[in-house]
């Protein structure tokens, strides 16, 4: 199979783990080759020049040799500083990687998902307020989900005062009694509006539910931490 090099792609690592003896497989999101696997070779060792640098949240150029379905990582260096989660946040960071690693598939070019996290983790460093957060989280789970193929079908005309039952391929329709969704949140997801906390909770409700949808009974770990990190200082 002829090799084919690829130099200084910008690139951000989602996930790591352990490859062989010193050396670490990683999953990256790329701005051109979409999500890739790529073996970096000896970066475990003391004295790499590597080691610390091909961490999460640090945006990358990225330079590898492709033979096969992974490439061997022959440069890498900063573009800019790590974007600094701390805390809570950082969970919702882990939170978009594993969506990622989850729903794309290897090598499927996503530019538009690229620019789209790029531009959310800053946006959830710690001086956010609830609602900033909350828009960005919202705002790129709308963005995958359309450049996969299953956006939310919201068309004009909905009554903020009405009640909506919701279809995942036909979208929304009137609901009897107060079962479903409010009108006024489906309006604010169509506008990408996250002021009012009960807004966000229908949004973000509304949001899960298609998300599960893909995942297909796959539950995401960082859920699972986030929770318990909520449950265990007393919060929900």
């Amino acid at each position: 199979m002829p090799r084919t090099r690829v130099l200084l792609e910008p690139g951000w690592v989602l996930a790591t783990r352990s490859y062989r003896e010193s050396s670490r497989l990683l999953e990256v999101l790329t701005r051109s080759r979409g999500r890739v696997g790529i073996v970096a070779r000896g970066v475990s060792r003391p004295r790499s020049h590597w080691r610390g640098l091909l961490e999460a949240f640090q945006p990358l150029a990225l330079s590898w040799v492709v033979s096969g379905e992974l490439g061997t990582l022959t440069a890498a260096e900063a573009l800019a500083p790590a974007v600094p989660l701390a805390g809570e946040r950082i969970f919702l960071g882990w939170y978009l990687n594993e969506l990622l690693l989850r729903l794309l598939a290897r090598n499927d070019p996503q530019p538009r998902i690229h620019a789209a996290y790029g531009e959310t983790l800053p946006r959830l460093v710690g001086s956010g307020t609830g609602s900033a957060v909350a828009a960005a989280l919202r705002g790129f789970e709308v963005e995958l989900l359309a450049a996969l193929g299953y956006g939310l079908p919201l068309p004009d005309g909905l009554d903020p005062r009405a009640r909506y039952a919701w279809d995942p391929e036909q979208g929304p329709a009137p609901a009897d009694g107060e079962g479903g969704f409010s009108g006024a949140a489906l309006v604010a997801l169509r506008e990408g509006r996250y002021d009012e906390p009960a807004t966000r909770r229908e949004v973000q409700a509304l949001l899960r539910m298609a998300i599960d949808r893909q995942l297909a009974g796959r539950e995401l770990k960082s859920r699972r931490l986030l929770r318990a990190v909520r449950a265990g200082r007393g919060g929900t």
